[in-house]
């Protein structure tokens, strides 16, 4: 047996031994290297300019794009930090660049982002509201009738309504008075203001004008106490003498008795010094059209005119006001407070001689805009007119589609047509899709754009 000596001397041995052998097997170990800090703040690498983003995408086909297309996305890019296996993306196989590729779920919504460009069809539509008249054969208004009723044509290819309402609207109207009038007539029409002020309701909006040699506006477009204080002001604006003479001679005045024309609706064509008076009611009505195009559309835009319908002397041709009035959507209404007396003079006063004026033109603005004119020679009829024109303007049928834009000066014709027979429509002849440009002086700016058959400088 061993002694305790040597037992402690072979255990020491045996332990000197297994530390000897693991150490000369495991290899050295060196300290390991601090982890990269990855750079948030770094600036990008340099690259060449891309093309436009706005520029059309290339074709399917095309597969000489470079790998790194500059149409790349948000989600097409790797996030800073990942492992290099994401940060150098190969390049898409042939035939694929320009095409995007959306991930399951989500929806490119970013400005100018290519999926609203594949998908996005761009195409400029004109919407055009055509208010229409309907009466019968003893002048009343037809009501009851349905959109399958009437039919639109624009240059002579009928239309798809897209909108169509039998309800009243409020009106935007422009009130111009005749201030060129014989005194006596003035003052007749000056005892109606309060039935005119009646005939508008309290959603309207009315404006006041005047003219004679020139145009004064005298309010702007407010409610019925505005309009009162306007037809308060002007009550005592007195008019013209109709029986002026011209020079001498026994054809230099009108006929008359006691020195009082036989016909009070004779126009007078001089006055005491020879000279032939303005009476400019083409200003009034292009000032009043300038007006109402300032309006919102969701109004129906009128021009109430009192006055004889006689026109000379104005600035502005008869061609020009109508294509302002057609392009705004604006009717001319009207009351001639002078008709003739004579049986056959009312086919005779609408002859236009060139360079001497109209002696009546407001049925000639009437049937082109789709408004009315009505004859009122006593104060009663004068009120009732008032009556009867708002409620046509206010009562209308409105029918409504869309076309494709083209330039402003291109004018369309537009006809409308109900199906059910022996009813008079009365709709506006045509409009100019777009507002003309701003002119000089239409005195001094000649018109050679597309006008309306009918039409002259």
């Amino acid at each position: 047996m061993l002694t305790r000596g040597c037992r402690f001397w072979a255990s020491l041995f045996i332990l000197a031994t297994v530390l000897w052998a693991a150490a000369s097997v495991a290899p050295a170990q060196e300290p390991l290297p601090d982890a990269p800090i990855p750079q948030r703040n770094a600036p990008p690498p340099p690259s060449e300019p891309g093309p436009d983003v706005t520029a059309p995408l290339p074709d399917a086909g095309n597969s000489g794009a470079p790998a790194n297309s500059p149409h790349q996305t948000a989600e097409d890019t790797p996030p800073s930090g990942t492992s290099s296996q994401g940060t150098n993306p190969q390049a898409p196989p042939p035939g694929s660049q320009g095409i995007k590729t959306v991930p399951a779920g989500k929806t490119a919504t970013g400005p100018g982002n290519d999926f609203d460009q594949l998908f996005t069809l761009t195409k400029n539509v004109n919407f055009v509201s055509v208010p229409v008249t309907v009466k019968d054969h003893d002048g009343r208004l037809v009501d009851g009738l349905l959109s399958q009723d009437f039919s639109v044509y624009e240059d002579n290819v009928k239309q798809t309504l897209t909108f169509f309402t039998s309800d009243p609207f409020p009106l935007s109207a422009a009130l111009i008075i005749d201030l060129g009038i014989s005194e006596n007539t003035l003052k007749k029409v000056s005892q109606t203001y309060s039935a005119l002020d009646g005939s508008f309701g309290p959603f309207d909006k009315v404006s006041v004008f005047t003219y004679g040699n020139t145009v004064q506006k005298q309010s702007d477009f407010g409610n019925a106490q505005r309009l009162q204080i306007a037809l308060q002001r002007i009550r005592d604006l007195r008019g013209q003498n109709p029986g002026a003479p011209v020079i001498g001679g026994p054809l230099g005045s009108p006929p008359s008795t006691n020195g009082k024309p036989v016909d009070p609706g004779t126009l007078p064509l001089t006055n005491q010094t020879g000279t032939r008076e303005s009476h400019v009611l083409n200003d009034a009505i292009l000032m009043a059209a300038t007006e109402l195009g300032h309006l919102p559309r969701e109004t129906r835009k009128i021009i109430f005119v009192v006055s004889n319908g006689y026109e000379y002397g104005s600035r502005a041709s008869y061609a020009q006001v109508l294509k302002v009035l057609l392009t705004n959507g604006i009717a001319i209404y009207a009351i001639n407070v002078e008709p003739p007396v004579i049986p056959g003079m009312n086919k005779l006063e609408k002859l236009h001689i060139p360079g001497q004026g109209y002696s009546d033109i407001l049925p000639k603005y009437a049937n082109a805009t789709g408004g009315d004119v009505l004859d009122s020679a006593s104060r009663e009829t004068m009120e009732n007119a008032y009556q009867s024109i708002t409620a046509e303007a206010r009562n209308q049928y409105t029918l409504g589609y869309t076309t494709a834009q083209r330039a402003s000066s291109s004018y369309r014709d537009i006809e409308v047509r109900v199906k059910r027979p022996g009813l008079l429509v009365t709709a506006r002849h045509g409009y100019y899709p777009l507002p003309p440009q701003r002119e000089t002086p239409p005195a001094a700016q000649p018109d050679t754009t597309q006008k309306p058959p009918g039409t002259e400088p």
